[in-house]
């Protein structure tokens, strides 16, 4: 015997959290875990999750009908060595809970996520920021070393002309620092993370 298809949806609708019950247990968990957060409609939380190498990770939870969608920007788009960094991010998945690094339309870096409605629970929702703090603060210095190599040493040594500081650039001062130990014409060779 079938059941029509109404009363399948039926059923599923009284099994399944309402959007609103989600919202609800997400505005606790974040308030418990006293996490920066605001909140665009009823349905939208915007996290700020602290951390140590990126100083922040904004993070955004969407509650649908049948579950929360997580997304978290990481950065811009690599200036170079795009292969390297994008191989690197898909070794790091292997490695990721209940979140993945994804690129957009142009190459911007984000880690991406889903809940259904039924496991979201303060918990779960923990797990979930936790595994995005840890992947996006983690790996930030990485993917700069990465995909913005370059860059990194054009602003050292712009700010050394300067007089600037350089507190921010301390992780990378070994890049600048290979680059003036290597003889001229010398390339930057494989990274031991790419192999």
């Amino acid at each position: 015997m079938e059941i029509a298809s109404d009363e399948r949806s039926a059923s599923v609708s009284e099994q399944e959290p309402t959007a609103d019950a989600v919202s609800g247990i997400i505005d606790a968990a974040l308030k418990e875990r006293e996490l920066d957060y605001s909140r665009r409609g009823e349905n939208q939380f915007v996290v700020e999750l602290p951390g140590e190498h990126k100083l922040k990770t904004t993070t955004l939870l969407t509650v649908g009908n049948h579950g929360v969608r997580v997304e978290a920007f990481v950065c811009r788009k690599p200036d170079e060595n795009f292969e390297v960094v994008y191989k690197y991010l898909l070794r790091r998945n292997r490695r990721l809970y209940g979140a993945y690094y994804t690129i957009d339309k142009i190459g911007d870096i984000y880690l991406v996520g889903r809940m259904s409605a039924h496991a979201v629970t303060g918990a779960e929702l923990d797990r979930v920021l936790g595994s995005i703090l840890e992947a996006a603060d983690g790996d930030f210095n990485t993917l700069l070393e990465l995909g913005f190599a370059s860059s990194i040493k054009r602003e050292w040594a712009w700010r050394v002309s300067r007089g600037e500081s350089l507190a921010n650039l301390e992780p990378f001062k070994h890049l600048v620092e290979d680059a003036q130990d290597a003889p001229s014409g010398a390339g930057w060779g494989p990274d031991p993370r790419s192999q």
